[in-house]
């Protein structure tokens, strides 16, 4: 009987795993103590971590400790569905190796009034490096307990074995036509792959590397054998928005193009920046931007890594009228906040100034960022918005990553067989 009991309640437990991946799946800070992660191709900060199956291909990864002492961190991976809910595989079904390695690489800094230890790392480690292809979360923990989060990144192990082309059209939909950007995607598998029914496959298209408004498409518009093409715009359109703002603080010596003022005291550095609006109603303008992502940088001659300074960054956008949104919360988004919508991003409103405000602690760097609009009331799951707060234009350069997973009948866990980077303003497909 007690038996009985246990398998239903992992059969409820497994039920509500599959009901809320996203809870699970999100990178996330889970010490205070920890700024500036970051996680990219060794050697090109501005990359995302994507590695091939079984190939000498490394990742870096970055993190700063603002205890300013020594501690002994370790890492792990764990393989996610394409969902990014937990597979059910174990540890030793998909790493080789040992099932953690500790990083060994740290340094004080030194010059920055602001103190930190900077911890880095080449992963993955021949002694400890992932087996099959996959969605993973690397784990980033202390001292071999890995109940003792520190934060966690999104890494993509790709086992190439589909051919793919995409591009970006405008929608025709007439109310669409002007806002979105609608995808054509094209996949052709290979002998390897054998599938039984057009949803064996899932196609998951990420907007300007934000997973919480990514698509995932398991019904091709057209199938025919080894052929697959997803083009029906009412599932693969997606809001264009507009260029990401930006603040440049490479040098805290001298002041950007959008800092008003810049004020350094003997232990802190405050920034603060030219006010923004919305830009609902403005025509629009192409600049290039990293499509809200952000490089560490100095523009004297220190190293970045260690030597870089932190600043206070005061953000404020003043809303139509200078009066609050009715019923919605504004967020300051993008990789400096991590993508997420909480109280670390969310803005608050200063009604004698008549606008929303929010402070950052950010590093020397070069940051973009956007803002966007929740429903106070917005149920579990709806997407957020940036209608209120940039508008939408169908010609905005986005770069799409498009990622095609496999699950053969009876297997227990999503591959990922192909990957393909496109970018809406050049309008061709880069693998």
């Amino acid at each position: 009987m007690r038996i009985d009991r246990i398998k239903t309640l992992c059969f409820f437990l497994a039920l509500a795993t599959a009901a809320f991946p996203a809870l699970q799946a999100q990178e996330k800070i889970y010490q205070s103590n920890i700024f500036s992660p970051q996680l990219y191709v060794a050697g090109n900060p501005y990359s995302y971590p994507i590695i091939k199956l079984n190939s000498s291909d490394q990742l870096e990864l970055h993190f700063d400790d603002m205890d300013a002492d020594v501690k002994m961190y370790y890492y792990t991976f764990e393989l996610r569905n394409a969902d990014w809910s937990k597979s059910i595989l174990y540890p030793f079904d998909y790493i080789k190796g040992f099932s953690n390695a500790r990083i060994t690489t740290y340094r004080q800094s030194s010059i920055a009034l602001t103190r930190y230890t900077h911890y880095q790392a080449v992963l993955p480690d021949k002694n400890c490096y992932p087996s099959r292809s996959g969605n993973y979360l690397l784990k980033v923990f202390l001292n071999g307990d890995t109940t003792k989060l520190a934060f966690t990144k999104r890494i993509l192990v790709v086992d190439n074995k589909v051919s793919m082309t995409g591009e970006v059209q405008q929608p025709f939909n007439a109310q669409r036509y002007n806002t979105d950007q609608k995808l054509r995607i094209i996949v052709q598998t290979d002998s390897r792959i054998n599938t039984l029914s057009p949803q064996d496959l899932t196609v998951t298209v990420v907007q300007n590397y934000s997973w919480p408004t990514a698509l995932h498409l398991n019904r091709p518009t057209i199938f025919r054998g080894n052929y697959f093409e997803y083009s029906d715009e009412s599932y693969t359109a997606m809001p264009a928005g507009k260029e990401w703002r930006w603040v440049d603080m490479r040098s805290l010596r001298l002041m950007g193009d959008r800092m008003v003022r810049l004020e350094t005291g003997r232990d802190k550095t405050d920034i603060y920046l030219k006010p923004d609006g919305e830009r609902q109603q403005q025509l629009y303008v192409y600049y290039r931007d990293l499509n809200g992502k952000y490089v560490i940088e100095t523009l004297e001659n220190i190293n970045p890594l260690w030597q870089a300074d932190y600043a206070y960054v005061h953000f404020s956008f003043f809303p139509p009228g200078n009066k609050p949104y009715e019923g919605k919360s504004i967020y300051v988004y993008g990789e400096l906040t991590n993508y997420e919508t909480n109280d670390d991003s969310k803005m608050v409103f200063n009604p004698e100034k008549g606008a929303y405000e929010k402070t950052l602690f950010l590093k020397q760097g070069f940051y973009n960022y956007t803002y966007l609009t929740i429903p106070d009331k917005a149920q579990t799951g709806q997407k957020f918005s940036f209608e209120n707060t940039e508008g939408n234009y169908w010609g905005t350069e986005n770069t799409y990553m498009i990622l095609v997973y496999y699950r053969p009948f009876g297997a227990r866990a999503d591959e990922l067989i192909g990957y393909t980077n496109i970018s809406s303003l050049f309008q061709q497909s880069r693998q």
